[in-house]
């Protein structure tokens, strides 16, 4: 399935973007080759906890071809999962430095930087069918942990289209919020790990490390 997210050609604007985005490069990375194409999931196929993320970031997953690989929202994130006991180390900076996940799997909800991490409504349900096949693939999965409101919406329609709940009324996005679903997984929600959330102390650390805790718990993994 990844490499088929890899080669998709769904979002005409999505697609311009990224190739652009990877010709023109950032100056601070003049030098390196930019992935410029869809980004495709990582970690465990066993995994019990899903990560959701928005998108990936122009100059971050974009640039990387990993989720969360690269940028400052990832520079948050994996030290949180080393800690968690999910991430061999604490730093992820490209594909091959050796980055692991034991019992967790990353992915998001939009495969390709949108402009300003806007994906449009319609960008949105073109990318749905991937997170739909996706988490039917993941057969071991208990927890998903989404970071942000608009992967939190987005895991919403997946269980509407699924028809595991019948209306999104009762699930409220906050922090730290812990909802349990129709078969026995739990949903939880976290602010999204981006600068201007970590950078103003919305969200800090010890806030972040307590949902993959929680995370670890609820997946029997504690």
């Amino acid at each position: 399935m990844n490499a088929q997210i890899i080669a998709c050609e769904r979002c005409p604007r999505l697609r311009t973007y990224c190739a652009e985005i990877a010709r023109v490069k950032r100056r601070a990375y003049a030098d390196r080759d930019y992935w410029g194409k869809p980004v495709p999931s990582f970690g465990d196929p066993a995994a019990r906890v899903l990560v959701l993320g928005l998108a990936p970031g122009a100059h971050g997953s974009n640039r990387t071809g990993r989720p969360f690989t690269g940028d400052g929202s990832g520079d948050f994130l994996f030290p949180v999962l080393h800690q968690a006991g999910f991430a061999l180390q604490p730093k992820a900076v490209s594909r091959d430095d050796g980055m692991t996940l034991t019992g967790l799997w990353i992915s998001a909800v939009v495969r390709c930087a949108p402009p300003g991490n806007k994906p449009t409504p319609g960008e949105q349900r073109n990318c749905a069918p991937w997170l739909d096949e996706e988490i039917g693939l993941l057969s071991h999965l208990r927890v998903i942990v989404c970071l942000g409101k608009i992967a939190f919406d987005g895991f919403l329609s997946h269980q509407l289209r699924a028809g595991h709940i019948a209306a999104r009324a009762g699930y409220v996005f906050r922090h730290g919020a812990e909802y349990a679903l129709p078969g026995g997984q739990v949903l939880l929600a976290s602010y999204h790990p981006s600068l201007q959330n970590t950078n103003t102390g919305k969200l800090t650390r010890p806030m972040f490390l307590g949902v993959f805790v929680r995370a670890r718990q609820l997946a029997g993994l504690a």
